[in-house]
Parts: C-alpha cells; structure tokens; sequence
C-alpha cells in the first residue's frame, strides 16, 4: 500500500512540531567561505591552530573513541576546580558553554516563567528561553552599548528565575563594571539565578570588567558561565562549565544529554588549561591587534566603543549596513550582520585584518567622521 493510500485510509492528520518550535527563530552562525582569498570574520573563533598539547591529547584519547567518555567528566571538573578555586562539586560542564545554558533553562525554568537579558546580546538566549516555554524579556542596550542594570532590575517580576548577563557582551563588545554589577546583584532577589556569561572574559583587559568570582563568593545565587570555544581554541569539540552552587551543579548534570561532551573534548580541555601560559601570549597578541584596529578606524572617522572581546563591533543603520555587508562580500571578508544595529568584526590575523581596515577607509559614514 502507498503512503497515499495508507493517508487515505487512515486520515491526513500527520505529526506536528511544538508551537514554540515551529515559531523558534533559527540560530545563524557565522558564514563559512573556502578560498585562500576569503576572510572568514564573522564567527568569533580562535584564529591560531589548537594549542600543540591539545592536539596531542586528542590524537592519544582518539585511539579509544570506541568508548563511552567520562559521563561526569570528573578529572576536567577535579582540574577546573583547581584552576577556579573551589569543590569539583561546584563545576557543571557541557558542549560548549551554550550547551550548560541550556541546562540551566532546562533546570530552572518552568512554562510562563522569565529570563531577562540585555539586547542586543547573545543570539542563543532567546531560542534557549522559548524552546524551554519560558518567557524571553529583552532589556535594550544603554546608549554605550552596554546592559541597562537598573532597566533590567526593573524588569524582575515575581515569575523572573533567571538573568543572564554577558561580560564582555556578544556583540557588542561592552563589559559590565564590577561596582555597578555588585549594585545590581544586592537589588536582584537571592531566589534569581544570576548568569554572569563569561565567553570572551581571556580577552577582556584587567579591571574592565567584573571580579566575578568575588562576587560568587559573596552572592550565592551568582552562576559563572564559560567556554573553551574562544581563547583556549577549541571551538570544534565543545566544551564549557559553570560554577554554580553544588545543588545548582547537580542540577545540571541531571538535564544534560548523556554523554555529551566527548572525550576528546575532555582530554583536549585539560591539556588547555594546563598550556594557560602559551594561551595567554595568544591572547595578547589578540589585544594588540583589537587595540590597533580599533585606534586606526577611530581615526578614520568611526564611533567606536572600546571591545573587550576578540572582535569589534560597528553600530549601523539599514542602509549603512547594506552597504558594508555588500563592500565586505565583494571583497571577500566574511562578516557577522545583525539586521537593524550593526556589523561584528572578528580580529583575526594581520594581513586580514588590515585588508579590514583598507576596506572601511573608504566606507566612513558623512555621519561619524
């Protein structure tokens, strides 16, 4: 009998998805070219080669792929807590950083329930809020580009559970003070989970930002976020953690997927954490290289405002940003676009990012110069 048929017979009716899923936006990543011409900038992605002992370590650990890793990854949480300072019991860990955001969602948000954050931030936190059926609330960014504290202090309902906070913030680059994020945090009730998303915090410049581990110590309902997909390089094996309460912690490794980060990914993140010095001189060189960028085109005219993340961001309308994205296509950099507000840069290598900046001399705005 053919389907047809099997239709007919049975009814039309056929297996729907969730509203909340065939409503969900989809995460865009950045664009991938192939070409020895093309400029891949529009992921934030380490540009150097994996750590040479990460590498190692994966090619030991592959020779026993055939078996399951470590489902509570013990000896990288037993490392992470050396490395933070506090019980392994207080480390959850998970495929990349957004990987243990989900579990977080997942764990503490029920349907109807809130999660505030700033926007524009982190494209992920809303899909990860709705295909939980909680509720996304989007405070808009300050007029430098940075998290509205009190705007978002305001926001706090009694059905808010979780705030997510990004430092340095992704795309814009802006890192969260520590004084005004302490304010915050004593105005915030002590039953709101408060995520102090931490991707790009290698990058971030001593004292622009948060002593977040501080302010773990001192707030219990603080949760650090944090990957290995940025500055350690290891983007292709996802991997991240939290530091959270031990019964937070326990929390997410019971929502997480089984197995989920590999062991290859454990072993590498080990090796990464221990090679923290060659990572660090890898980081600096980013900095440099941010710092320069960003000295140069604030002479060309452009109003910047100064990134601690390993990329930059341009604010920009419709039409200035139609053009961009049009001037970096043809000449073969591939960007990150955000409709509406602006362009991602990430700083990459020399030569390509002074093909950047040959390419935005010639596109200032009459507006910012």
């Amino acid at each position: 009998m053919s389907p047809e048929q099997l239709l007919a017979e049975r009814g039309t009716a056929l297996p729907t998805l969730r509203a909340a899923v065939t409503g969900l936006p989809s995460y865009i990543p950045g664009r991938r070219g192939t070409g020895a011409d093309i400029a891949a900038l529009a992921s934030n992605e380490s540009h150097y080669e994996p750590l040479p002992a990460a590498t190692a370590a994966v090619a030991e650990a592959a020779g026993r792929m055939n078996r399951y890793p470590d489902l509570a990854a013990v000896e990288l949480r037993e490392r992470l807590a050396r490395h933070l300072g506090v019980t392994v019991d207080e480390v959850a860990v998970g495929p990349g950083s957004v990987g243990v955001l989900q579990q977080i969602i997942t764990g503490l948000c029920d349907a109807g329930d809130e999660v505030v954050f700033a926007w524009r931030s982190f494209e992920a936190y809303p899909i990860l809020v709705e295909l939980a059926g909680a509720r996304p609330v989007r405070i808009p960014l300050d007029d430098a580009e940075g998290h509205d504290l009190d705007a978002m202090a305001a926001a706090v309902t009694g059905r808010t559970k979780v705030i997510l906070l990004c430092t340095p913030n992704n795309p814009t680059g802006v890192p969260i003070r520590h004084d005004r994020l302490e304010d915050f945090l004593q105005s915030v009730r002590s039953d709101v989970l408060v995520v102090i998303d931490e991707a790009y915090v290698e990058y971030a410049g001593t004292g622009t930002g948060p002593d977040s581990l501080a302010l773990y110590r001192r707030y219990p309902n603080v949760c650090i976020l944090r990957t290995f997909s940025k500055a350690y390089g290891l983007a292709g094996l996802r991997v991240g953690y939290a530091l959270t309460t031990a019964a937070i912690a326990e929390g997410l490794r019971r929502t997480a997927l089984p197995f989920a980060v590999s062991a290859l990914a454990q072993k590498a993140a080990i090796a990464s954490l221990n090679a923290g010095e060659e990572m660090e001189t890898r980081v600096a060189a980013v900095k440099q290289e941010r710092s320069r960028m960003a000295a140069e085109l604030e002479a060309q005219g452009w109003a910047l405002q100064p990134s601690q993340g390993n990329f930059l961001w341009i604010r920009a309308d419709a039409a200035l940003l139609a053009t961009l994205v049009d001037a970096f296509d043809a000449a073969g950099i591939l960007v990150r676009a955000y409709q509406g507000d602006g362009v991602r840069i990430t700083v990459a290598d020399p030569a390509s990012n002074d093909r950047v900046l040959r390419l935005l001399a010639a596109h200032v705005p009459v507006s910012t110069s």
